[in-house]
């Protein structure tokens, strides 16, 4: 496994807490978690507008875009879900407790994609370890929430 790539996924794993406290913060500012969500929203798409740009990487057509199946539309209505349950909930469960419950989550949806290989993931099946894993995570988010 490339130690570049784990470390990058490492780092974007450290900021999200980060990233649910200043979002958290900023509705405290803004008044609605989902205002505060859409601004969050917007910086980080202006953001993604600009770096291509600096980078030269030209957009496609859109007659590109279009040949993506429905479902390939949807990653930005998660993103937006996402945003705004960390908003409203990482305050109130704590960055802990919260970190730990989402981290459990994904890693049983993953164990599911892998499993069946949906929305282009190569197959892993699920095995024993996976699942001894996913279990000491479930059980991780209860010790945590013992405190």
């Amino acid at each position: 496994m490339n130690w570049l790539l784990l470390f990058v996924a490492l780092l974007a794993g450290f900021v999200f807490p980060f990233q649910a406290g200043i979002n958290a913060q900023l509705r405290g500012w803004i008044g609605h978690p989902l205002l505060a969500a859409l601004i969050s929203f917007s910086v980080g798409t202006l953001s993604l507008m600009i770096c291509p740009l600096l980078v030269g990487i030209h957009f496609p057509a859109w007659s590109a875009a279009r040949q993506a199946p429905w479902w390939a539309w949807t990653g930005g209505l998660l993103g937006a879900f996402s945003v705004l349950v960390t908003i409203v909930l990482a305050p109130r469960l704590g960055a802990t407790v919260f970190i730990a419950t989402v981290v459990t989550g994904q890693m049983i949806a993953s164990m599911i994609l892998d499993h069946f290989g949906i929305v282009g993931f190569r197959l892993h099946p699920v095995t024993f370890w996976r699942v001894l894993g996913v279990v000491l995570l479930v059980s991780g988010v209860w010790l945590i929430r013992r405190n």
